[in-house]
């Protein structure tokens, strides 16, 4: 049976303390390089601001900086356009996903009870002024009364029905054993 050696507490903690030392040593190094490239950008960039005496030379100076600015202004309203179409992009390839997935759920639709006009009027606004009588357009049927029905209607007394049917093998002994 192989034992395998299992490492003490103490030498956890100090391990782990030690880790911990290295990686705050990282961090604080990061943020030093961090401060000095920013530092580094700013004057290669951002040359000392030296202010002109006469009027003419201040007046070049603001120039200058409007165009900078113009141009900055530029860059970022392209780079914000491309960032939003990037955006609009992502979310129509997630949606196509989802379909394609097919775990869209379509939300049960409630009933509305409308008439036409109000359906009408919904769509098309106030424009419709127009009421729709919908019973107004249809056919008008005229009932045919078959003979055969009438004859069923007007039976009359149900006695004389009896003693028509007497002649049909005794139907009328069999009424009779019954009352």
């Amino acid at each position: 049976m192989s034992e395998t050696k299992r490492m003490s507490m103490s030498r956890k903690h100090s391990l782990k303390s030690m880790m911990l030392q290295v990686a705050k040593d990282l961090i604080e190094a990061e943020a030093v390089l961090k401060v000095e490239e920013r530092k580094n950008y700013m004057e290669e960039n951002c040359p000392a601001l030296s202010l002109p005496h006469s009027k003419e030379e201040l007046q070049n100076l603001c120039k200058e900086l409007h165009d900078k600015i113009d141009m900055i202004d530029e860059e970022r309203y392209n780079l914000e356009h491309k960032a939003n179409m990037v955006i609009n992009e992502v979310k129509d390839l997630n949606i196509k996903i989802i379909d394609l997935k097919g775990k869209f759920k379509k939300p049960p639709l409630k009933k509305v009870r409308m008439s036409a006009d109000a359906m009408l009027q919904a769509l098309l606004g106030s424009k419709h002024k127009v009421t729709l009588d919908l019973r107004a357009n249809l056919k008008q049927v005229k009932k045919e009364v078959k003979e055969e029905d009438k004859e069923l209607r007007d039976v009359g007394d149900w006695r004389k029905n009896i003693e028509d049917k007497t002649g049909m093998g005794g139907r009328k002994k069999m009424f009779e054993s019954d009352a």
